[in-house]
């Protein structure tokens, strides 16, 4: 467990230096107040695209298919218990039904999946199990752009179709790499052991300017997060209680409950269909329910004219925890489902 422990903890512990320059950046004004939107719309358009279409059409073949499925069901129903749990708590934490509510049935719902996810699978699995993740978040990220960011859009404010916000450019680089991946695949066939159909037919120049981008993800999404962080009152943030509270859920006590019960699903369903599953799927959805809480809640907010206060708290509380929570929680996660996921640490 403390090997498994020390492989997570030196990937947080990037990310989160990340965090800290990028606040550090804000508050000695280094870089312009813009520089948020900048590094924004470079996450948006450039480096999450990079990441998602390489990834998919590198390892997404006819082979891989059937684990996509699996994942991606199991996947579909960890989105439901996670708001069957998030909503109820979140009457707890505000008795009104107010906007404050919503920005808790969003936090204590949805982890940052993508931005802390993402690297933290690509560095402790590689870029194929990175593959069978993304796809696997594709439930959680549908509901996110519908229901998750309808509850933080304040009422009367107009909101975007759910369309638009579910096809936005990571999701449509995704899909295009999945295409792109099959057709490889169909052309190629058989390859070299150690490469890919995508490695064969794409130009050398490509696949290493898109593996250069798509390393940018991680690091630059953390330097946003802190450059975010300290546009707000650092000594109010830290003195929210209720944040604490919240950021315990989210980080322990929830994913703990959710992988319990998809367990308990899994073997029930061995029982009474003899359909065997293995822990791949929850060992991946860790990384998805188990992460701090991600910029929307602050994001949305101040675009809608809503308090980005909370949110703002959240964000910085979660992803500072984090840093010991999720080596210590996966470091469980593995010794419990290691052995039966089929995957290997790197």
């Amino acid at each position: 467990m403390i090997k498994t422990f020390l492989a997570t903890l030196n990937p947080m512990l990037m990310l989160f230096f990340c965090i800290v320059i990028g606040f550090l950046l804000k508050k000695t004004k280094i870089l312009p107040d813009n520089a948020g939107k900048v590094m924004a719309k470079l996450e948006t358009w450039v480096f999450c695209p990079a990441l998602s279409f390489a990834t998919m059409a590198r390892f997404f073949t006819v082979d891989t298919i059937s684990l996509h499925l699996e994942n991606i069901l199991v996947a579909c129903v960890s989105v439901v218990l996670a708001m069957a749990i998030a909503i109820p708590l979140a009457k707890l934490f505000v008795r009104e039904d107010c906007y404050e509510r919503g920005v808790y049935k969003y936090a204590l719902a949805f982890g940052n999946s993508g931005y802390v996810g993402d690297p933290l699978v690509q560095a402790m699995f590689g870029d194929g199990v990175l593959s069978l993740y993304k796809l696997a978040c594709l439930p959680i990220s549908l509901v996110i752009y519908t229901w998750g960011i309808g509850v933080l859009v304040p009422k009367g404010e107009k909101k975007e179709s759910a369309l638009k916000k579910i096809m936005n450019a990571p999701t449509i680089a995704m899909l295009v790499g999945i295409v792109v991946g099959l057709i490889c695949g169909a052309i190629v066939g058989q390859v070299p052991a150690g490469s890919t159909a995508y490695d064969v037919l794409f130009p050398k120049f490509l696949i290493n300017s898109l593996d250069s981008l798509k390393a940018c993800m991680g690091p630059v999404a953390m330097l946003l997060a802190g450059f975010t962080i300290a546009s707000y009152d650092f000594k109010k943030m830290i003195k929210n209680k209720k944040v604490y509270i919240a950021t315990a859920l989210r980080l322990v006590v929830i994913p703990t409950v959710i992988l319990g019960a998809l367990f308990g699903l899994k073997t029930l369903v061995n029982l009474l269909f003899g359909l065997e599953i293995s822990n791949m799927a929850i060992v991946l959805l860790f990384f998805a329910i188990g992460a701090p809480l991600g910029m929307n809640t602050v994001v949305f907010p101040e675009a809608y004219g809503g308090d980005p206060s909370t949110g703002a708290a959240m964000t910085m509380i979660s992803h500072t925890l984090c840093v010991i929570a999720i080596p210590l929680m996966f470091a469980l996660v593995w010794f419990v489902f290691g052995a039966g996921s089929g995957l290997t640490l790197l």
